[in-house]
């Protein structure tokens, strides 16, 4: 049974940093051959891509609110993916999710899902 298990989330103050990981176990095939993904969820609000990593060459894709202060990266030999966090601000406070299996920031486009992470900032 694939298993994504994220940690890292906590309460920080506006203008800190966090690093969120996703470990991940069980894949059908290596970590490296997917793309992965970071998305969040506030209460009352629909879940939201905030970056992928395109297996096949590395790219990157940032959620326009996150741009210039998130960077996802991954470390294949780990099988972990990361999520460094840099200027929090109050709304980016959610729940995060790891994805895998999927494209894009569409969550409905992924198969795999970890329990999700809290990050709370406040102001």
């Amino acid at each position: 049974q694939v298993q994504l298990e994220e940690s890292g989330g906590d309460l920080v103050q506006a203008g800190g940093s966090l690093k969120l990981s996703c470990i991940a176990s069980s894949l059908p095939g290596a970590f490296e051959y997917y793309n992965w993904a970071w998305f969040r969820q506030a209460p009352g609000k629909e879940r939201e891509g905030v970056s992928y990593i395109r297996s096949s060459d590395g790219t990157t894709v940032y959620a326009d609110s996150v741009k210039d202060r998130f960077t996802i990266s991954s470390d294949n030999a780990k099988n972990t993916l990361y999520l460094h966090m840099n200027n929090l601000k109050p709304d980016d406070s959610a729940m995060y999710y790891c994805a895998a299996g999927g494209y894009g920031l569409n969550y409905r486009n992924y198969m795999y899902f970890g329990q999700g992470t809290q990050v709370t900032v406040s102001s």
